[in-house]
């Protein structure tokens, strides 16, 4: 265990910049943070390590250790699956590859989207960027904000209840691999892997037990059970495979600023999980505010 503790509590585990699809740069997410009364905070944006410096430099000046992390696409099938990467080194050739036809796919899925929506509502592809920051992981999310700019929708998530929800005609999947290939990235790029908000539909969609035995023989080490979007039922089963394979239990809001109604510290994680991360970890070190 580490011997003494840098970092101070509450600590936030997942949030997002306007590197990917929130709504503060990721200086304005840390003193946000610091505003709210965390300690720690891990910046976590989609499939992009774009925002660590400039993190990590707010961080300093408002006294919030930033956990430098990020959240990587991963996928079964046609759902997406979220994989949470802490401490991982950024440089790492393979992670980096990997990212980047992320990223890639993610943007070759926008513009068809926005393609199809164009055809019989009032968007081009330049409102789209116009909604994100430059070198963004665009998604869509930036397709929702250009939904409602155009009056098209009232806000994200009306956007995503009617125009971009799956069953709509426009939606896309885009490229991601495998989970258990998430999770041998991170890992092999010295980092912690943690799989994101995995009841969001309910005990009967759980990852199933033997899937999540393969991750954990590749080196999974947590789950994200406390988190608004899991359901109570789908926690308690979470809760029974965290003890039963020895799986950490991490808590976070999912911050994105005004995208959505998400608040910094609604959930936090227990430091002792964060000394094991930080002590696991040979990939990257937390940026200490002192």
């Amino acid at each position: 265990m580490v011997e003494k503790r840098r970092f101070r509590g509450p600590v936030d585990l997942h949030t997002h910049s306007s590197v990917s699809d929130g709504t503060e740069t990721p200086g304005e997410l840390v003193r946000s943070a610091a505003a709210a009364g965390l300690g720690t905070v891990a910046l976590t944006d989609h499939d992009s390590t774009a925002g660590w410096a400039e993190a990590a430099e707010a961080g300093r000046e408002s006294g919030v250790t930033v956990i430098p992390a990020m959240e990587l696409s991963t996928r079964i099938e046609f759902a997406s699956v979220h994989m949470l990467g802490y401490l991982f080194d950024p440089t790492n050739p393979a992670l980096v590859a990997e990212t980047q036809r992320i990223r890639d796919g993610r943007m070759r899925r926008a513009e068809d989207m926005v393609r199809r929506i164009a055809e019989d509502y009032d968007i081009t592809w330049a409102d789209v960027m116009a909604q994100a920051t430059e070198g963004a992981t665009v998604g869509r999310p930036h397709i929702a904000d250009a939904l409602v700019a155009r009056g098209l929708a009232s806000d994200r998530s009306a956007a995503f209840a009617g125009i971009l929800h799956w069953r709509s005609g426009y939606f896309q999947p885009h490229y991601a691999p495998e989970p258990l290939t998430g999770v041998r990235l991170i890992r092999e790029a010295g980092g912690i892997p943690v799989l994101a908000h995995p009841a969001t539909g309910g005990r009967g969609r759980v990852i199933p037990r033997d899937r999540l035995k393969r991750l954990v023989d590749a080196g999974l080490f947590g789950l994200e059970i406390d988190h608004r979007e899991n359901l109570e039922d789908g926690k308690q089963r979470l809760r029974e495979l965290a003890k039963e394979f020895g799986l950490a239990v991490t808590g976070s809001s999912d911050y994105h600023g005004a995208g959505k109604p998400n608040r910094l510290g609604e959930n936090t994680t227990d430091p002792a999980v964060v000394d094991r991360m930080i002590e696991e970890a040979t990939g990257a070190a937390p940026f200490y505010a002192s």
